[in-house]
């Protein structure tokens, strides 16, 4: 690579990639710097110049102008050795002042000189060094571009197309780069099919490694709530809102949704006309069900409703601080509010954030629990 091909070269990745120009330059200089200590010379005051138009490479080794006393054995049996910032003339980084003048009277001291070392084979080091330092900053620019797009997508909504699998997962192709969707973290009994086209929640995405990683989930609670999002205009103006979801997934979810709006109805926003828009997100989840419960302020009342299809339930709050709270029941509604295998008693409590015991009617009155029948 000649200096034409290494400026051609970075004008271009500067366009592609978005990468600064002088970036790149500077990389170059660090990096030939190295190389030239490494194979022609260790010394340290050498530097590397390169012209921005031509792509000319010079390499300099630069000399530091001092008194001419220093360079005197005087001035050496002054020197304490005890003394760290003590500085001994040596001619490799040093120039006395008056030989500096004899190449240039203006120069002072504590000014440099510089001298063209460029070695008669460097053009093949460097060459060598222009397409690593390229090919790493193409990278680099990649990877932060990456970042860019995808660094804030966590906890959002995906749509991807399934590529290949493997024992334990999918890779999903989001675009520009990929995603892993655990097996684990699909929607219990669902079939994903190589070549189609699926939603997914990006559960995190860490740039810490040696790439960009993104891990997904359809099973994640997150999911349905973007999957209401989606669906429904209401949840993306701001209309109708989401304070909690509660998810088994693959078998059943409860959404608990509200509106600082009176005349809106937030359930039946969820729902839709003829269950247009609560139709296509269970067509998403595959026969999860879905419960929309109308959030209230009074606990009494949200634990009510969070706990259907169980009706005539007394709701009891023992513990506001710990949240704690006590539903009666009579026996046909019992099951119920219970659920199978205690599901719907469970998802109700993450749902409120209230610990809750539900109680028969007659077990209550055994424990002295005040209620109204």
């Amino acid at each position: 690579m000649n200096g034409k091909e290494f400026i051609k070269a970075v004008d271009n990745i500067a366009k592609e990639k978005g990468i600064d120009k002088d970036v790149v330059f500077d990389a170059m200089e660090q990096a030939l710097a190295t190389a030239y200590k490494k194979n022609f010379n260790s010394l340290t005051n050498s530097k590397i110049v390169i012209n921005k138009d031509t792509g000319d490479i010079k390499v300099f080794s630069f000399k530091t102008v001092v008194p001419d006393e220093m360079a005197t054995d005087e001035y050496l049996d002054t020197l304490d050795d005890n003394d760290e910032e003590a500085v001994e003339f040596n001619p490799n980084y040093h120039i006395t002042l008056t030989d500096a003048r004899k190449e240039n009277k203006s120069l002072n001291v504590g000014d440099t000189i510089d001298t063209e070392v460029t070695p008669k084979d460097f053009g093949r080091v460097a060459a060598s060094t222009a397409k690593q330092v390229l090919v790493q900053k193409m990278r680099e620019a990649e990877r932060s571009s990456l970042v860019d797009e995808y660094g804030d997508k966590q906890d959002e909504m995906l749509i991807g197309t399934v590529e290949l699998e493997d024992v334990d997962n999918y890779f999903i192709n989001l675009g520009r780069s990929n995603g892993i969707l655990p097996k684990k973290e699909c929607i219990p009994g669902e079939k994903i099919e190589m070549g189609k086209q699926i939603k997914v929640y990006v559960s995190k995405v860490d740039n810490s490694g040696k790439g960009l990683f993104i891990l997904l989930s359809r099973c994640h609670y997150g999911f349905i709530k973007r999957l209401f999002e989606l669906e429904i205009p209401e949840l993306s103006d701001g209309t109708v809102l989401v304070y909690s979801v509660a998810r088994d997934a693959g078998a059943r979810s409860k959404v608990a949704v509200y509106s600082e709006n009176d005349k809106i109805d937030p359930v039946g926003a969820c729902i839709g006309e003829r269950k247009s828009r609560i139709s296509r997100i269970l067509d998403e989840l595959h026969g999860e069900k879905v419960d929309i419960v109308k959030y209230d302020k009074d606990p009494q009342v949200f634990i009510a409703n969070a706990l259907a299809p169980a009706k005539n339930l007394h709701v009891i709050i023992t513990d506001p601080k710990k949240q704690e709270a006590i539903v009666v029941v009579d026996d046909d509604n019992f099951s119920l509010a219970i659920g199978k295998k205690g599901q719907n008693a469970r998802l109700a409590s993450k749902l409120t954030h209230y610990k809750i015991d539900i109680k028969k009617t007659e077990q209550a009155r055994e424990m002295g629990i005040n209620f109204r029948d």
